[in-house]
């Protein structure tokens, strides 16, 4: 029965039911944290014989209860096993109970905390037992996995393939406002970051795992397959051409724990789990409502925050739960410019005489940074979550969660200074005033959805699982501020420029069995059906040149795409003995566009001494499908094209006319081999380390191709093409290439160091480290291109998906309990990056410098209701740092040479715009020291 209740199988109402009753005990729940048991009426009482009594001889056990900080716990439950006895402590934490002599078991409990049970011998004389107990959202080594194996579930310590566990008071401490960006200081492997002018980009940032882009790590929520996003990368920043699901749309405080799956498990999941599996588990039974107000501000005193949060709910009979969370939040606008060049300005954006540099460099003195605004955009948003459980009978539960996210977002494109664009018409600045250039906005407004309606049952050793999964991501935009010079004086100043939108409804049916106590099986099917839309703008957006800084979606390019695909699999695992695991996964899949898709994974474990260190491997293949968004994109946009200022380029859709006249193939799904061997130690309950190698294979990896463009001479059958259609650059969707990524994960764990009474230390360190992350073989360029001595994969491209993340990232960090006083201390390394931007020399390249992030937070509990915090990000105001490093001869030489050193910055900051990171960003923000004060409220 105790290993039972180290588990999560039972929520603990009924696990102490189910330990109690045959006891002879009940219990009463005073409030959501105290718990009273006594003895039902006709059983023993504690002064007559029964099991476990020896003799009459009566001799006192007594201690006391009390958590990790040192403070009693009042209303604990203490429980001697096998007999009808038991009691609770007092106020104070203590205990007193008479036992006969003999060996005893005892269990000790609370609400919210793990269960410890010890074993006293009493022989005729008192004895004095004191016990500490765990916080269960801190100690998770007896939780049990959720993602890995379908067949059967094990727990941290046992599991056979890599899992981050994360819970939810480590993601408060990072004093982040969205779960994303948390994460980026908790998850190794983990990488995120804001982009300082990317229009759409701005309503979620690109993230990845293991540098696999966003696209290949499977979100689930409460073990249910979340929605994609429906924009695209398109723009030169990690994560190009990929679409990702909304992770900022989750509001943290509804979060219990996340699991990252760090193996790839197509065969257990379906698509786009290459990478691995993030599985977030969302809180459920009701122990208290908790509000929370938080406030934060940059140390350049912009960036202000405000966030309110209120979780709550209640519980429904022994089992059953309904819990929810509201959150508001605003953040405003930073901004981090840099000084522009005046001389290469007016080669890119004025006219290039004498006249006209002296014209720029006026206005440069009055605005040096060219009054151009590159930061984090102003952000509201509005999320809604639900979780609920509802048991139907015994052995079957209904259950439910949903979720709705409104964001609003306002972010600034280039400012159009007086020598680059004018105003003729007095459209954006009253005639007769002077005339100082116009900032284009953009606005976003994202609708994120996503609800699953389910039922468990257990009949016998049969368990089963139906649900009904629905989500959905819309994004419509606004662009203000600028003007169509198509529509000359008639022209808008305000847009719609239309935007994009996805859903999905997703069926699972999945059964486990143990058929013994050594074998487990597990299979299962689901049915998928999504939705892609291109949303048609105003006529206004697209018409002629469209307006300065975003081109509107025209009707040609508005569609409506869906397919659908079922899938099914079997998962057997089987224990050869107690300490040696193997499991096998198969999964057939069936996609309605490109066909069939079979993987398979084996993994294994063996445990040694004495269950303290774990061996574990696995082997697996693994697919993902092209996206709807990369098989249905069609496009324009405007981009700043070093050395030629803002261009229009397009993305054609891979079925189009004009991919099939380029000769690109018709996408296919990637394929993977995934290979992972690593070990786990534990030698102590409070000391944990792991160490996992990985190695991953993809063929035929879908990219969106550089842009291809006019060649030199003008006279190629690729020239023809373009100039038919219009467009200076063509990108397009193609399996372009094969990567091979290996690299290292490394997590350790010392908890419940006890500096002395009521202080105690949990030191975490974590790591990830790149080994390799390269091409193999040749590119994939169609033939039509290579002919025209173009290729679909350029040094741009290939920084971009291969080196643009750091190489190795680590994290340190101290937490310490003193009394009502929490601290906690992060340093987070981020090693170098390497990025080639489009503009810089071929034979030079952009590296970032390894930085360590220090964060801290405080906080003090005024009593069990009332506590606040202070967290302070990056305290040490640590920026992004890059030089410019030569490849060869010739780079050494271009680096010798102050003159194209200087045109080589300005390539790859817009002519000094952007001062502190570059156009394509870096490897971690560029804000620099940030706070946040949170006030919290148990009621």
């Amino acid at each position: 029965m105790v290993d039972v209740l180290k588990t999560d199988n039972y929520n603990t109402d009924t696990a102490l039911y189910i330990l109690l009753t045959p006891l002879g005990l009940t219990f009463k729940k005073i409030t959501a944290t105290q718990i009273i048991i006594s003895e039902t009426s006709g059983s023993k009482t504690g002064g007559e014989k029964g099991p476990g009594y020896i003799n009459d001889q009566q001799n006192l056990l007594r201690g006391t209860v009390r958590n990790e900080k040192g403070e009693p716990m009042p209303n604990a439950s203490v429980i001697i096993m096998g007999i009808p006895k038991g009691t609770v402590t007092d106020a104070y934490g203590n205990y007193r109970l008479l036992l006969g002599s003999g060996t005893h078991k005892i269990l000790f409990s609370s609400v919210g905390y793990n269960s410890h049970a010890t074993t006293v011998k009493i022989e005729n004389a008192d004895i004095r037992r004191d016990i500490m107990l765990n916080n269960a959202v801190a100690d998770l080594s007896g939780v049990v996995v959720t993602v890995g194996s379908r067949a059967s579930q094990r727990t941290f310590t046992n599991t056979p393939l890599p899992v981050d566990n994360i819970n939810a008071a480590e993601l408060q401490t990072t004093g982040q406002l969205s779960f994303d960006k948390a994460l980026q200081l908790r998850a190794p492997s983990f990488n995120t970051i804001n982009m300082p002018v990317h229009d759409a980009t701005s309503l979620s940032d690109p993230y990845e795992i293991r540098n696999m882009g966003p696209s290949r790590t499977l979100i689930l929520i409460n073990g249910k397959r979340k929605n994609a996003g429906s924009l695209v990368y398109i723009q030169t920043s990690p994560g190009r051409g990929e679409t990702e699901t909304d992770l900022s749309a989750i509001p943290t405080d509804a979060i219990k724990r996340v699991e990252i799956l760090r193996d790839g498990a197509s065969a257990q999941y379906g698509s786009d789990a290459i990478a691995g599996v993030m599985n977030i588990i969302l809180k459920d039974r009701f122990e208290y409502t908790n509000f929370k107000i938080a406030s934060g501000i940059t140390h350049e005193g912009d960036g202000f925050s405000l966030s309110t949060s209120l979780n709550s709910g209640a519980n429904i009979g022994a089992k059953g739960f309904i819990n929810y969370t509201i959150n508001f939040q605003k953040e405003n606008k930073t901004n981090r410019p840099g000084t522009v060049d005046a001389e290469q300005d007016n080669k890119d954006l004025g006219d290039g005489t004498a006249a006209g540099l002296a014209q720029v460099k006026a206005y440069l003195a009055r605005f040096p940074d060219a009054n151009n605004i590159n930061g984090t955009p102003i952000n509201r948003s509005a999320k809604f979550l639900v979780n609920a459980g509802i048991p139907l009978k015994d052995n079957t539960t209904f259950y439910g969660n949903a979720a709705y996210v409104y964001k609003k977002i306002q972010s600034f494109a280039n400012y159009r200074t007086p020598y680059w664009k004018q105003d003729p018409y007095n459209l954006l600045h009253a005639a007769g005033t002077e005339y100082l250039g116009f900032g284009p906005t953009f606005a976003g407004d994202l609708n994120d959805y996503n609800a699953t309606l389910g039922l468990k049952s257990e009949v016998g050793s049969w368990n089963t699982d139906i649900s009904l999964t629905v989500g959905g991501n819309r994004q419509l935009y606004s662009v203000n501020n600028t003007w169509n010079p198509s529509l000359e004086g008639q022209s808008p100043v305000s847009f719609k420029p239309g935007g994009y939108a996805f859903n999905h409804v997703v069926g699972n049916i999945d059964i486990t069995r143990a058929v013994s106590d050594r074998l487990s099986i597990g299979f299962g099917y689901e049915f998928r059906n999504e939705r892609f839309r291109i949303i048609e703008g105003d006529t206004a957006s697209s018409s002629g040149i469209g307006p300065i800084s975003f081109f509107g979606i025209s009707a040609a390019n508005a569609i409506k795409a869906y397919r659908f695909n079922i899938g099914g699999y079997l998962d057997v695992s089987y224990d050869l003995s107690k300490s040696v695991l193997i499991n096998a996964t198969a999964r057939q899949e069936y996609y309605n566009d490109f066909g069939s898709a079979f993987v398979w994974k084996v993994s294994g474990r063996t445990k040694l001494m004495g269950d303290k260190l774990t061996l574990r491997s696995s082997l697996s293949t693994g697919f993902r499908a092209p996206g709807l968004h990369q098989v249905n994109l069609q496009i324009a946009q405007q981009i700043f094209v070093p050395g030629h200022g803002i261009q229009t380029q397009g993305v054609i859709s891979n079925k189009s006319v004009q991919a099939r006249l380029l000769e690109v193939p018709a996408l296919k799904p990637e394929r993977s081999l995934n290979f992972t061997a690593g070990f786990g130690l534990r030698p102590s309950k409070d000391f944990s380390l792991t160490l996992d190698y990985y190695n991953i294979d993809i063929k035929d990896r879908i990219i969106l191709s550089s842009n291809i463009g006019h060649t030199p001479g003008g006279n190629t059958q690729l020239d023809e093409v373009l100039s038919t259609n219009g467009i200076v650059g063509v990108s397009f969707f193609t399996n372009g290439i094969r990567t091979n990524t290996q690299g290292i994960d490394l997590v350790a764990n010392y908890r419940n160091i006890q500096i002395n009474t009521g202080s105690w230390l949990t030191v975490n360190l974590a790591g990830n480290y790149t080994i390799s992350n390269k091409l193999l073989g040749m590119v994939s360029n169609p033939k039509l291109i290579a002919n025209a001595g173009q290729a679909v994969f350029d040094y741009t491209q290939e920084a971009l998906l291969l080196t643009s993340r750091p190489k190795y990232k680590a994290i340190l960090g101290g937490d310490l309990t003193l009394n009502r006083w929490g601290f906690f201390l992060n340093n987070s390394l981020f090693g170098p990056a390497t990025f080639r931007s489009e503009g810089l020399d071929r034979n030079i390249k952009l590296v970032f410098n390894s930085k360590v992030v220090t964060d801290i937070h405080i906080s003090y509990q005024f009593n069990h209701r009332l506590g606040v915090s202070l967290a302070v990000n990056n305290i040490l105001n640590i920026l992004p740092e890059y030089k410019l490093k030569a490849l060869n001869a010739e780079g050494q030489a271009v680096l010798n040479d102050a003159a194209l050193v200087k045109r080589n910055i300005n390539a790859i900051t817009f002519n000094g715009r952007y001062g502190i990171v570059t156009y394509d960003g870096s490897h971690f923000s560029q804000l620099g020291t940030t706070f946040l004060a949170t006030l919290n409220f148990k009621l």
